[in-house]
C-alpha cells in the first residue's frame, strides 16, 4: 500500500534518579525481546532518560535512528518533568506505558512503582497540553506491553498520515449534497492541508494527457484486473487518461505534505465533458491507498484516508443507503444469525469499491445518472462504474466531520458485511452493526452526520477511536450496547 506512512517505532525507557536505573534498563531489554518474539518491529533507544540533559541526548539518538513514533516506557517511577519534555520535543505520536512489578519475591530493591509514576507523568503531560496515547490498561509485563505497542503502530500510522495529508478537491460541493459541505477550519487546526480547484482545471489536466504513452499500459492493467467484467473495453482509454491526470496532479502538488487524498465532484456536468463516470478510476486509486471521495466530500476523503492507515487495505465511501426489506430478512435468517432487522442496512455507492472487495466485479453504467442524463438511450457517458456484491467479512464504519459551528466530531463502529445477495445495483452489500437502529437514530441523525460513511475492510474501531482522540477529536461516538442508553434515548421505548 502506497501513500501511507511507514512507522519506525522507537522504545525508550525513563528512570527516576532515586530508583535503580538498572531496573528500567532490564525491563526495557525484556520488552524488546518480547517485541522481537512477537515480530513487532521496534527500534531500541539505548539512552535512558533521568534528567533534562538525557532528553537532549535521547532526541539526538532518536533522530539518528529515524524514529517517527515513540513508546515511552516507565521501567520505574520515572521523572515526570523530563518525560513530558521528551514527549513534547519529539513532536510525533507518543505512547505511555508502565512496567508491572515482576514478582512478589522482589518487592524491596526490585519494586519500581511505575503504577504511581504514570499518574504523575499524566499530570505533567497536561501541563504541556500533550495528548499521548495511553492504552486502556497501560500497566503490564513485557508481553503485555508488546501487545500494546502492536496496537500503537496502526494508531501512529493514522496520526502521522493525517498530520502530513493534503486533500485535493476538484469542483464545488454540490447544492444537492450540501450535507457533504462542512467548515474546513478544523482540518487546518488538525494539520491537514486543503487544495481546492475547479472542474475546469480538471478538464484541462485531462486534456493534457491525451497523448501520454502510459495510457496503453494503464489500459492493459484495467483489462487484466477486470477480466470477464471488462464489458466496455473501448472505454478504458478514457479512464486511463483520467487516472493519469489525477496521478500527475497529485505528484506535482504535494508541496510540503507527504500524502494525498481527493474529494472530487463527479456529476452532473462531469459526464458530459469527460464522457464517462469516474467511479472505476476512484476504486483503482483507493486500492493503492489514495482515496477519492465522491461529491466533493472533503471530510469523506479524510475519513477514508484514516481507514487506509488503520488497516492497510483499500477503503470505500458508501451511502448508508437503504433498509433491508422484511422478506429478505426472513429469507436469509440462517445467514443473519442473531442480528435483528434494525441491525441491518445496505451500503451502496455508484461503483467506487475496489474490485478486490467485490465478489464478481463488472464494469457497468450508472443507473441513477442514466435516468437523468440519457433517458431512453443506450448508455454512453454514464458508463464506468464497478458493480457487484461487496464481499462478506469484518468492517468498520467511520466518519470524522465538522459541525456547522466548526466543532470536530467522529463516530466509529465495528460490524460486518453479510454473505447475502443484495438484489440491487451498484457497489452494494448487506451490512450488520450491533444496535445499528439506535446508533443511526441517536448518533448519525441526532449529531447530524452526513449520509456518507467510510468503510474500513477490517475491524479497526479500536485504532480509529484512539487516533481520533490523539488528533483532538473530543466527541467520538460509538454504537452503545443494549442496556447502555444514549443521553437522549427514550428509556420507555
Amino acid at each position: 500500500m502506497q501513500n501511507v506512512p511507514e512507522i519506525k517505532m522507537g522504545v525508550i525507557a525513563v528512570s527516576r534518579d532515586c530508583f535503580p536505573i538498572e531496573l528500567s534498563r532490564k525491563r526495557r531489554i525484556n520488552l524488546i525481546k518480547a517485541c522481537n518474539k512477537k515480530h513487532i518491529p521496534v527500534t531500541e533507544i539505548e539512552t535512558i532518560v533521568e534528567n533534562e540533559k538525557d532528553v537532549i541526548k535521547a532526541l539526538d539518538e532518536i533522530d539518528d535512528k529515524d524514529i517517527n513514533a515513540l513508546v515511552i516506557y516507565l521501567g520505574n517511577f520515572g521523572p515526570e518533568g523530563p518525560t513530558s519534555m521528551l514527549a513534547e520535543r519529539f513532536g510525533g505520536p507518543v505512547m505511555l506505558a508502565a512496567a508491572a512489578e515482576d514478582s512478589g519475591k522482589d518487592l524491596i530493591q526490585g519494586r519500581g512503582d511505575a503504577y504511581c509514576g504514570l499518574l504523575s507523568t499524566s499530570y505533567n503531560m497536561g501541563l504541556r497540553r500533550l495528548d499521548p496515547y495511553i492504552p486502556e490498561y497501560p500497566i503490564g509485563d513485557a508481553e503485555d506491553i508488546a501487545g500494546m505497542i502492536a496496537d500503537f503502530i496502526p494508531i501512529s500510522r493514522v496520526v502521522l498520515g493525517v498530520l502530513n495529508l493534503k486533500i485535493i478537491s476538484f469542483g464545488p460541493r454540490p447544492f444537492d449534497f450540501v450535507t457533504c459541505h462542512a467548515p474546513i477550519q478544523p482540518l487546518y487546526d488538525m494539520g491537514v492541508e486543503i487544495m481546492e480547484n475547479s472542474e475546469l482545471d480538471l478538464y484541462d489536466l485531462v486534456k493534457s494527457q491525451e497523448n501520454n504513452p502510459e495510457i496503453d499500459r494503464k489500459v492493459k492493467e484495467m483489462s487484466s484486473e477486470l477480466g470477464k467484467g471488462n464489458t466496455y473495453p473501448e472505454l478504458n482509454r478514457k479512464l486511463a487518461q483520467y487516472e493519469l491526470a489525477l496521478e500527475k496532479f497529485m505528484n506535482e502538488n504535494l508541496g510540503g505534505q507527504s500524502y494525498a487524498a481527493f474529494a472530487n465532484k463527479c456529476w452532473p456536468a462531469f459526464e458530459k465533458y469527460f464522457g464517462h463516470v469516474p467511479c472505476y478510476v476512484n476504486s483503482r486509486l483507493a486500492a493503492r491507498g489514495i482515496p477519492v471521495a465522491c461529491e466533493a466530500d472533503i471530510y469523506g476523503a479524510l475519513s477514508e484516508y484514516m481507514a487506509v492507515c488503520a488497516t492497510m487495505k483499500p477503503p470505500a465511501i458508501l451511502d448508508i443507503n437503504n433498509s433491508v426489506p422484511k422478506d429478505m430478512y426472513q429469507e436469509n435468517k440462517k445467514d443473519i444469525g442473531d442480528y435483528t432487522l434494525e441491525d441491518l442496512w445496505m451500503g451502496f455507492h455508484c461503483g467506487n469499491v475496489s474490485v478486490s472487495c467485490i465478489v464478481q466485479p463488472v464494469m457497468q453504467h450508472q443507473l441513477i445518472m442514466h435516468r437523468l442524463m440519457e433517458p431512453g438511450k443506450k448508455p454512453d457517458i454514464t458508463r464506468g462504474t464497478i458493480e457487484g456484491q461487496i464481499k462478506s467479512g469484518p468492517i468498520s464504519v467511520f466518519r470524522i466531520q465538522a459541525t456547522p459551528d466548526s466543532e470536530i466530531q467522529a463516530y466509529v463502529a465495528n460490524g460486518q458485511v453479510l454473505n447475502i445477495n443484495p438484489k440491487s445495483f451498484g457497489s452494494i452489500g448487506v451490512f450488520a452493526v450491533n444496535e445499528m437502529g439506535r446508533f443511526y437514530r441517536h448518533v448519525m441523525i441526532e449529531k447530524r452526520f452526513p449520509h456518507h460513511t467510510a468503510i474500513a475492510f477490517d475491524h479497526a474501531a479500536k485504532y480509529l477511536f484512539a487516533a481520533s482522540k490523539m488528533l483532538g477529536v473530543e466527541d467520538v461516538y460509538f454504537n452503545h450496547p443494549k442496556g447502555m442508553l444514549y443521553p437522549s434515548e427514550n428509556p420507555f421505548r
